[in-house]
C-alpha cells in the first residue's frame, strides 16, 4: 500500500489533474491512497472571501462566483457530458451550503475559528470529490473517502491537534476492508469528536498523507509537487540550486522547519517512528527520481545538505543587570510567550545571563512586546531590567546537515562568507547536535546571503561576479566584448562566473537579473529605459547581489561622485575614470576608507598606464616595506603618440586629430594636451606612494599657446592648433637640432611634482619610447640607482579595457 499526496499546483486545473490520473494509473502498488489539496489558489480565495464577508463587504460575492466558476469549469473539462449532471448537482449543492455559511458571517459581521474551518474545508472537499469522479470515468477502481470520518482532532491550549489513537483505529479499519485499488481523500481537513470540521494548518495535506501512511503502515509516502525534490536552496532565489537525491528524516525536518516549503514541517513526525520512507516527486516530471527521505545517513557523508531561510521574523530581546544570577527569569520570559500563544523559532542567550534574545514571527511582535513588558513591569520600573527591545524586518538563514558536527570550521566558513558580502548578523543559534547553524539577518539580504552561501558550499568554488557597467562607448564596448569572449575560460580555469547585470550610456540603461546576453548587448541597451544615474544606483542597491561590482568607463565627474554611495553599500568599484582619485585628498582618502570598511574593493589600475600593472606594482613595493624616492614617467599614451608622429612633414593639428579619431585621447583632446591628464596620473602615483598631495601642488609647464587653453569646445581648439602651427614646428626643430626627441614627462621627487614637455637626449630610457607607449621609472630604497622600469602600451581602448578586466579578476580572486 502506498500513499500519494498531490498539492495545489498538481491539481490546479483540469490539465494537471489529468497528469495526476496518469501517475496514479501507473503506480505499481496494489492499493493507492490518493490525498489531494484544494484546486490551486482556492484555499486563499476561501480565506479572502470569509474575511470580506466578516467585514460585511459585498464584494465577497464576486469571490464566491469565482470559486464556483473554477470548479464548474474543471468538471466540464474532465467529466463527459453524459456524466456531468450528478457531479454538477453535488458540487452546486455544496457551494450553496458554502454560500449560506458566508452569508451568516456577513450578517453577524464576524467569523469564528469554528466557522473559518468549516468554510475553508470546502476547497479539499470539492476537489477530492471531483477528482474521484474523474478517476471513475477514466476506468480506475476508485472510491471517495471522507477525511473527516477518518482523522479526528482534539483542542489543546487553543490549538487543534490530531487524536492519533482514534485516527489510527479509524484508518486501519477503513482501509483494511476497502477492496478498491484507489482511495481518494481530501487533505488538510479533519473533524472534532463532535463532528465539527477542523483543519490541520496550511500545508496540512502533507500532514494528512503522513498520518494515513503511518496508520496503515504504508510501504512509501509520495509527496507530488511542482519541483523535483528538496533542493540545496530555494530555486526561486538561488538559480544554481539542485535537488538533493537522498536526505535523512532529521535533515528534512530541519530544512522544512526553516522554510523549505516543499514539505510541511509536521509531515515527517508520523512516519518517522514507523520508518516509512518519503519520496518527493514532480507531477510535471514524473520520471525524475526527486528526493528520498529515510532514516539512513546521507550519501557520502556530506556535511552541509541544504541552506534555507524563514522570512517575516522579529527579534525580541530582554536584558538588564537584574537578570544576572537570578533564577527563574528565563522561565518567566518563556512562560509569558507560551501564555500568549506565541511560538519561538530561535533562542540565544549570553553566557553572562545579562540578556535573552528570541526570534518570533513578526506578526506576533506587538502582542509579545506588550506581554513581556507587562510581566516584568516591576523589574523595569526599578531599573533592574530594561524595556523589551524589538527588531523587525529580519529573516533567519540556516545551514543544515547531519554530518556538520564532525567537520571543523563550518561556522567560521559560514560567517566569513556572510561577512565578505557585508551581510550583518543580528543573532546566532547552534544546537549541541550541530545539525543546524542559524543566523538572523536583515530580510533584504536574504537573496544575497543564500546565493553567497550556496556558492561557498555547493558550487565547486565557482565565484559569481555581478557587473553593473556605466559607459559602453569605445572602452566600455571593448570591455563587454572581452568579457563575452573569455566567459568560458574564466569559468573553467579561474572558477569565475562573470555576469553583466546592468549597462548604461548617457542616453539609455538596461538591466537583466539573469545576465545581459553580451552577444547583442547593443540591442538590449537600445531598447532600455532612459538613463538616470541615481536610478541606476538605486537598482544596483535594491538587487543587492553578492559580489556586485560597479564599472565606470566614463570620464564623468558626476559619475565619479557616486563612488562613495556604491562603496558604502558594499558594492566594489572598478574605474578608468581618473577624476575621483585625483580629486581633493580627503575624498580620495574617504573612498579608500569606505572600501576597507565595507569590504568592497576600489580598483583603478587603468587610471595610470591603461593596461600596464603600474599601480599594482607600486602597491606591492609599498606593502613590502620599500619607499619611493623618485618617479619619472611618460604617462600620456596620447601625447607620446602625438610627438612620435609629429614632424616637419606633418601638421600638429592633423596628428592630434588622428590621435583623437584612433581613441588615444579623451573625447576632449585638450584634457591630454593641456597636461591635466598627466597631472592627475602623477598625483595618483604620488598618493599611492603614501604622500598627501593636491592637484594644485603640481607644477604644470604647458606647451600649448594660451588661446588654445582658453577654448571651450573642440572646434575652436583645433582652429587654434592650425593658427599656431609655426610654434609647434619651432618646438620640433629645436629638439632635432639638439639630437633629441620631444616627450611629455611627469616627475615626483622630494614631495614635489611637475609635468611638462622635455627634450630627451639619445641614451635616455625615454628616447626610444615608440607609438603610444608609456614608461615609468620607480627609484626606491631598493632600486636607488637602476630603477624598476614598467613599459608598454599606455593608451587605446583594447588595452584600457583589458586593464579593467584585470581589476575584475583581482576582485574575483580576493
Amino acid at each position: 500500500m502506498k500513499v500519494l499526496k498531490f498539492g495545489g499546483t498538481s491539481v490546479a486545473n483540469a490539465q494537471n489533474i489529468a497528469l495526476v490520473k496518469n501517475i496514479v494509473s501507473n503506480s505499481e502498488s496494489d492499493k493507492n491512497i490518493v490525498v489531494v489539496s484544494a484546486l490551486g489558489g482556492v484555499t486563499d480565495l476561501l480565506l479572502n472571501t470569509a474575511t470580506l464577508a466578516a467585514l460585511q463587504d459585498d464584494s465577497y460575492k464576486a469571490f464566491v462566483k469565482e470559486i464556483e466558476d473554477r470548479h464548474i469549469e474543471t468538471i466540464k473539462t474532465l467529466i463527459p457530458i453524459a456524466s456531468q449532471s450528478s457531479v454538477l448537482s453535488m458540487v452546486k449543492s455544496e457551494l450553496n451550503t458554502l454560500e449560506t455559511l458566508l452569508e451568516g458571517a456577513f450578517l453577524i459581521g464576524e467569523i469564528t475559528p469554528k466557522l473559518s474551518d468549516k468554510i475553508v474545508s470546502y476547497g479539499e472537499l470539492l476537489s477530492s470529490y471531483i477528482i474521484s469522479e474523474y478517476f471513475k470515468e477514466e476506468g480506475l477502481d476508485v472510491v471517495h473517502a471522507d477525511s473527516r470520518k477518518l482523522i479526528k482532532t482534539n483542542t489543546v491550549n487553543g490549538k487543534t491537534v490530531v487524536n492519533f489513537e482514534a485516527t489510527n483505529t479509524l484508518c486501519s479499519n477503513f482501509f483494511s476492508v476497502t477492496p478498491l485499488k484507489v482511495v481518494v481523500m481530501a487533505g488538510f481537513i479533519a473533524s472534532a469528536e463532535n463532528g465539527d470540521s477542523t483543519t490541520l494548518g496550511r500545508g496540512g495535506s502533507d500532514y494528512t498523507a503522513a498520518i494515513v501512511a503511518a496508520a496503515v503502515n504504508a510501504e512509501l509516502l509520495e509527496i507530488w509537487t511542482d519541483v523535483s525534490g528538496m533542493y540545496t536552496a530555494n530555486p526561486k532565489l538561488v538559480k544554481q540550486a539542485k535537488a538533493i537525491p537522498h536526505i535523512s528524516y532529521q535533515e528534512a525536518m530541519e530544512l522544512s522547519h526553516f522554510g523549505a516549503k516543499v514539505l510541511y514541517p509536521p509531515t515527517i513526525q508520523p512516519v518517522l517512528a514507523k520508518g516509512i520512507s518519503i519520496q518527493i516527486k514532480n507531477t510535471f516530471d514524473p520520471e525524475n527520481e526527486g528526493t528520498i527521505i529515510t532514516k539512513n545517513k546521507n550519501e557520502k557523508g556530506k556535511t552541509v545538505r541544504g541552506i534555507t531561510h524563514v522570512e517575516n521574523i522579529a527579534l525580541l530581546s530582554l536584558e538588564g543587570p537584574g537578570m544576572v544570577g537570578i533564577p527563574g527569569i528565563s522561565k518567566r520570559f518563556f512562560e509569558v510567550l507560551f501564555q500568549a500563544n506565541i511560538s519561538v523559532v530561535l533562542i540565544t542567550q549570553a553566557s553572562s545571563e545579562h540578556s535573552i534574545c528570541v526570534g518570533i514571527s513578526a506578526d506576533d511582535v506587538a502582542l509579545a512586546e506588550q506581554a513581556v513588558n507587562d510581566a516584568f513591569e516591576f523589574e523595569m520600573g526599578s531599573g533592574k531590567i530594561n524595556p523589551v527591545v524589538v527588531e523587525k524586518n529580519l529573516a533567519i538563514i540556516a545551514l543544515v546537515g547531519d554530518n556538520m558536527k564532525s567537520h571543523q570550521g563550518l561556522s567560521g566558513k559560514m560567517f566569513s562568507t556572510l561577512g565578505k558580502n557585508n551581510v550583518n548578523i543580528r543573532a546566532i543559534a547552534q544546537g549541541a547536535s550541530e545539525r543546524n547553524i542559524s543566523a538572523v539577518i536583515n530580510k533584504d539580504d536574504v537573496k544575497k546571503a543564500l546565493n553567497a552561501l550556496h556558492e561557498e558550499f555547493f558550487e565547486e568554488n565557482i565565484k559569481q561576479l555581478n557587473l553593473f557597467v556605466m559607459g559602453v562607448g569605445n572602452v566600455g564596448g571593448k570591455f563587454l566584448n572581452q568579457i563575452n569572449q573569455q566567459k568560458k575560460y574564466l569559468k573553467e580555469n579561474l572558477k569565475l562566473n562573470v555576469r553583466v547585470i546592468g549597462i548604461s550610456n548617457s542616453r539609455t540603461m538596461a538591466f537583466d537579473e539573469d545576465g545581459i546576453p553580451l552577444k547583442n548587448w547593443e540591442s538590449v541597451l537600445s531598447n532600455g529605459e532612459k538613463a538616470d544615474k541615481a536610478k541606476f544606483f538605486e537598482t544596483v542597491n535594491k538587487l543587492n547581489y553578492r559580489n556586485s561590482i560597479f564599472v565606470d568607463n566614463t570620464a564623468s565627474a558626476e559619475v565619479s561622485d557616486t563612488y562613495s554611495s556604491y562603496l558604502g553599500n558594499s558594492i566594489s568599484v572598478v574605474t578608468c575614470n581618473k577624476i575621483a582619485c585625483s580629486s581633493n585628498y580627503s575624498n580620495y582618502l574617504n573612498l579608500k576608507q569606505l572600501a576597507r570598511t565595507y569590504n568592497a574593493p576600489f580598483l583603478f589600475e587603468t587610471n595610470v598606464g591603461a593596461g600596464l600593472p603600474i599601480i599594482d606594482t607600486l602597491k606591492h613595493l609599498i606593502a613590502s616595506g620599500d619607499k619611493v624616492q623618485k618617479i619619472q614617467a611618460v604617462l600620456s599614451g596620447s601625447l607620446n603618440f602625438v610627438f612620435n608622429n609629429f614632424n616637419d612633414k606633418t601638421t600638429f593639428h592633423d596628428v592630434v586629430k588622428q590621435a583623437q579619431e584612433e581613441g588615444y585621447t579623451e573625447p576632449d583632446p585638450k584634457i591630454d594636451l593641456s597636461g591635466i591628464d598627466v597631472m592627475r596620473k602623477i598625483l595618483i602615483l604620488a598618493r599611492e606612494s603614501g604622500n598627501q598631495l593636491e592637484i594644485d601642488d603640481i607644477q604644470n609647464n604647458p606647451f600649448l599657446p594660451q588661446e588654445s587653453l582658453d577654448t571651450t569646445n573642440n572646434e575652436d581648439f583645433f582652429a587654434t592648433l592650425t593658427k599656431n602651427e609655426s610654434s609647434f614646428q619651432e618646438l620640433y626643430k629645436k629638439a632635432v637640432d639638439q639630437d633629441s626627441k620631444l616627450k611629455y614627462v611627469a616627475q615626483f621627487e622630494d614631495g614635489k611634482a611637475s609635468v611638462g614637455l622635455q627634450e630627451i637626449p639619445k641614451g635616455h630610457d625615454f628616447y626610444n619610447l615608440e607609438g603610444s607607449d608609456n614608461i615609468v621609472l620607480f627609484y626606491t630604497e631598493r632600486y636607488p640607482n637602476q630603477p624598476m622600469i614598467i613599459k608598454g602600451a599606455g593608451a587605446g581602448a583594447d588595452v584600457t579595457a583589458s586593464g579593467i578586466f584585470a581589476d575584475i579578476i583581482r576582485i574575483g580572486n580576493f
